[in-house]
Order: structure tokens, then C-alpha cells, then sequence
């Protein structure tokens, strides 16, 4: 212990990893099934793109080469995209790093402190912690919808970052920019206010919830976005943040000059251009979504309000013994212990196959 306590910060010696969800491999092996679906991690039901997939393989020689620093074609690509001023978007391996390096260029250890809601995403909780910066909460409603008061209320002068999940993760609650912007008004000068978009493709209709518009006029505001759901590429980690100009020049100092790699660079740029596949994800997220809150609260199960590509539930039996039960039988939803959620499962929408045996090996667990 000594010898550990010597060479470790302190930060660190009481740190708990982030925790993934359970592999397709893991559980394969565990029971000894053929047939697995995983729908734990908030996943594009359909895959990759065939665009994106041909693209990749025509540029898989270029992988002996270094990508652009600062992922100039990407940010343009972007720009074009979303009508945003490319100087303001900033890439990353995916929203993580993003996070991260946020975090490390605003937020003084011993002195500042970021806020967020609980449960939230563990990522701004665990790289706080690693930077030695005091991070505040403030628990969500028991219906899971935002207490702005209770968030305020924890608020002072030394508070640099504010984030905000819309939609949230795990429950999929989602509220209207103009309660955004209301929030961003009540918050000091001195903090920023951190939007994390991952899940705003899924949300209906998009310009009632995304806060990008409102952000664009703002030098206190800054917006996340991946490309591991909507375009499908969560294994590639390409991630972006949309920042203020200045805030933006200074996350580009600090980041690791190649964090995305040459085929993440290109695999993202084809799917911003393959809007076939974008309306076919939205479609069969939109739809599968309905069915599974339909066929869920047939099963007495208590199903919360969801603008992303997940639901969760609370169902009329222990969810941790639901949750073992769908393992044996091949399908991996996600538990929501590390939340402090233990009566709760999310699960992801998948594709049509994949969203009727869930509700059927549920059914035959619970009747």
C-alpha cells in the first residue's frame, strides 16, 4: 500500500471505472448460446452504413498515415451539415475526450466545481474526479425530469460548468430549448453552460428540443454531438463539440494532435452525407420505440416518457432477477445498478426482429 500510495495521486486511489455494458461474446460464452442481441448500449439497430462500409474499405491503404490535425475536412463537413461556422466545431475521439478536455482547460482544481444532475452520465463525474475538481449534484425529480430550482440552488461563484444530458440518459426525458435557455439566463458570468446532445436525432420534432440555434448566439454555451448512434459508429469514436470561437481555440491548443483516426475522419464525413440511411434509422427507431412502450405497459410494466433510441422501465417483478433471466435466454438489456437505479432496466430499440424477441422472452418471464 505504501509502495501504491506513493506513485498514485489520491484522486485516483478511490477511483471506480466507467462501467460498459455486457458483450454479445460474454454472454455467448457464459451460457453457451448460438443466438445473442444486445440492446444495452444505445446502439444504431442497423448497423453501419454500406456507405460508410465502402468507404472505409477504399481508404483502409491510407492507414499507414497520420489524419489532418484538427480534422479540417470534418469540421467543413460538419459545418455544411448543421449551418455552423466551422472555426466553432471542435472533433474528438469520441464526446468523451471532448468532455474531458473541457473539463481539464476550464474548471482549477481546489477551487472550482461543475454541476449536473443525478444519476447522469458517469463520464463528467469520473473526469472530474481525475482533475481534482469538486463535482455537485442535484438529484432529478422522482419522475426524472430536471429540478431547475434544486440545480441553482447549488450554484456560487466558483461554478465553471454546468452540464445538462437533453435527452437525458437513462431515462430519455427531454424538455423544449426555451426551459434551456431559461436555465443559461439564470446561471453567473463565470459558468458555461454544457449541452450534451447525443441523443437529439431521436428527439420529435428536433428544432422543439436541440439547443444549437440558441448556443450559435452565445459565448457561454457549448453543445456536444456523436456519431456512435444516429450514424452508427460507435466503434470508430468520432465525436464534436460546438463551442464560442474563443473556447474553441483553446480545446484545439490542449488536444492530442491525432485523436481521430484517418478512417473515423472518413467514415464520418460519408455518413453525413448518406441521408437514406439516417431516415431509415429514425424510422425504425421512431417505430420500434412505439411498440416496445406499447407492448411493455401491456405487461404491467411502469415505461417512462422517451425522445431517444432507448426506453426505461420499471417491470412488475425484481428487475435484477428480469435482467439475469433475459441473459440465459440471449438477450443483454442493461441494468441500471451503477445509477443507483437497481428497480430499473433501459433498453435500447432495436430492429424488428430483435424488439419482438425481447418483448417475448420478457413475456415468458414474467407470465
Amino acid at each position: 500500500m505504501e509502495l501504491i500510495q506513493r506513485f498514485i495521486r489520491p484522486e485516483v486511489l478511490i477511483f471506480d471505472p466507467y462501467s460498459p455494458g455486457l458483450s454479445i461474446d460474454e454472454i455467448r460464452e457464459k451460457y453457451k448460446l448460438n443466438n445473442v442481441i444486445k440492446m444495452a448500449s444505445n446502439e444504431n439497430p442497423l448497423g453501419v452504413s454500406p456507405v460508410v462500409q465502402e468507404t472505409i474499405k477504399r481508404n483502409a491503404p491510407l492507414s499507414f498515415r497520420y489524419p489532418s490535425a484538427g480534422n479540417p475536412e470534418l469540421c467543413r463537413a460538419l459545418g455544411l451539415y448543421l449551418g455552423v461556422d466551422p472555426g466553432r466545431i471542435v472533433c474528438g475521439n469520441g464526446s468523451d475526450e471532448i468532455i474531458d478536455l473541457l473539463i481539464r482547460i476550464s474548471a482549477c482544481p481546489g477551487r472550482d466545481n461543475i454541476l449536473a444532475f443525478k444519476p447522469c452520465f458517469s463520464i463528467y463525474q469520473l473526469q472530474a474526479k481525475l482533475c481534482g475538481v469538486d463535482f455537485r449534484q442535484c438529484p432529478l425529480k422522482p419522475d426524472f425530469s430536471f429540478d431547475w430550482q434544486g440545480l441553482l440552488g447549488l450554484v456560487d461563484e466558483h461554478t465553471k460548468l454546468v452540464f445538462l444530458t437533453n435527452p437525458d440518459n437513462p431515462s430519455g426525458f427531454a424538455v423544449p430549448f426555451s426551459e434551456i435557455e431559461t436555465l443559461y439566463m439564470s446561471l453567473p458570468e463565470t459558468a458555461i453552460l454544457v449541452i450534451d446532445e447525443a441523443y437529439i436525432d431521436f428527439a420529435s420534432p428536433l428544432d422543439k428540443f436541440s439547443s444549437l440555434q440558441t448556443a450559435l448566439k452565445s459565448e457561454r454555451m457549448v453543445i456536444l454531438r456523436t456519431f456512435s448512434k444516429l450514424f452508427g459508429l460507435a466503434g470508430l469514436r468520432v465525436g464534436f463539440g460546438i463551442f464560442p470561437r474563443f473556447l474553441a481555440d483553446y480545446v484545439r491548443r490542449v488536444r492530442l494532435p491525432f485523436s481521430i483516426n484517418v478512417l473515423g475522419e472518413k467514415a464520418a464525413q460519408a455518413a453525413l452525407k448518406d441521408s437514406m440511411f439516417k431516415q431509415a434509422t429514425l424510422e425504425l427507431v421512431l417505430r420500434g420505440r412505439q411498440y416496445l412502450a406499447h407492448e411493455l405497459e401491456i405487461m404491467d410494466c411502469e415505461v417512462y416518457p422517451s425522445q431517444a433510441n432507448f426506453l426505461m422501465f420499471k417491470p412488475p417483478a425484481d428487475a435484477r432477477v428480469v435482467f439475469e433471466k433475459l441473459l440465459a435466454r440471449g438477450v443483454i438489456v442493461r441494468p441500471l445498478n451503477s445509477y443507483g437505479l437497481s428497480h430499473l432496466i433501459r433498453v435500447s430499440v432495436g430492429t424488428e426482429t430483435e424488439n419482438k424477441t425481447f418483448i417475448s422472452e420478457l413475456r415468458a418471464i414474467l407470465h
